[in-house]
């Protein structure tokens, strides 16, 4: 009997071309916001607790991009018999970009650009320069998954040590030349940390993680990277940081505020402070896993994970509701 797979979503043309060439032929596919009882796997960000009690045959629901919303979590507690699951897709796309952020935070490129297109020469000839080498300094990624492990690859190719944590480890260790700390040796690094690159999922734990205490603790210099969660960092403690140039820099792809509906998005601020006044910041409207492969990609992925559950396999990407991750 085919296995039975919902979208509460409707697919586009484009995603249905690249994901159906690719489905088992033991799937059968449904959309729209009426769930078929017999669902066995929902693909929905953030389905309702009427939408997962009309199937009760329902094993899983995976989530179409990575992460996991704080309400799709809480509610699956309520059903224990059914696993949670999201894509890594991204992985690449979000490390590339957090890469981009710290280069153009360290080399001022921002605001450089900004005075080239006044015809403005004069930063060229300033002491001490606007920029910063990379090469000889100390980076810590913060959640050292599939985009932290991406990006440690491409700091260490730059000349940088690599330091990083994780949650599910017990004692230090080194992978292919960072070393990887226990998430509760945090105070210890953050002194060390050159370049802080924060790429954590928002979570209970990590809710607020970085807080003007934590910021303190870091270098002068000390040049900081966002492509986690924003609420990960505590809103006024950054702003205050970089305003007053506790930190010399930051990157940020990932915001306190977001337009509530399509009319709002082109005038809506992204923080209550005006991040947006400094010349220290590199600013992103949350786009890091998004390029121009972004469909096929996740199409890919989402195609591996339902035929593998089509085959009675292991699906992957399994994401706890308690702790988020």
């Amino acid at each position: 009997m085919p296995l039975h797979v919902h979208f509460l979503h409707s697919l586009t043309a484009e995603e249905s071309g690249h994901l159906c060439p690719a489905l088992s032929p033991a799937l059968t596919l449904t959309e729209g916001s009426t769930i078929a009882a017999e669902t066995a796997v929902l693909v929905a960000g953030r389905p309702s607790r009427e939408q997962l009690a009309a199937a009760p045959g329902l094993r899983a629901v995976v989530i179409p991009y990575a992460g996991a919303p704080t309400e799709t979590r809480a509610l699956l507690r309520d059903f224990p018999g059914v696993t949670l699951h999201n894509l890594h897709h991204n992985a690449a796309a979000v490390a590339e970009l957090a890469l981009t952020l710290l280069l153009a935070a360290a080399k001022s490129a921002v605001p450089l650009d900004a005075a080239m297109r006044r015809n403005d020469w004069r930063p060229r000839y300033r002491q001490p320069a606007p920029a910063v080498q990379l090469a000889g300094r100390t980076a810590l990624i913060l959640g050292y998954g599939a985009i932290g492990r991406r990006l440690a690859v491409a700091l260490r190719a730059l000349g940088m040590t690599t330091l990083a944590t994780r949650r599910r480890l017990d004692a230090p260790q080194d992978d292919n030349g960072t070393t990887v700390y226990p998430a509760d040796a945090l105070p210890d690094l953050l002194p060390r940390a050159e370049a802080l690159l924060v790429c954590l999922p928002h979570t209970p734990q990590t809710d607020g993680l970085l807080g003007a205490a934590e910021l303190a603790l870091l270098p002068a210099d000390c040049l900081l990277v966002n492509v986690g969660r924003a609420a990960i960092i505590d809103e006024a403690a950054l702003y205050a940081a970089l305003r007053d140039g506790r930190l010399r820099a930051a990157g940020l792809d990932v915001w306190y505020s977001y337009p509530p509906d399509e009319a709002a998005r082109a005038a809506w601020p992204p923080s209550a402070y005006p991040f947006g006044e400094l010349d220290n910041v590199v600013l992103s409207p949350h786009r890091g896993g998004a390029t121009a492969e972004t469909p096929r990609l996740r199409m890919a992925a989402l195609a591996k994970m339902l035929n593998a559950a089509a085959a009675g396999e292991e699906m992957g990407n399994v994401v706890d509701p308690l702790t988020g991750y």
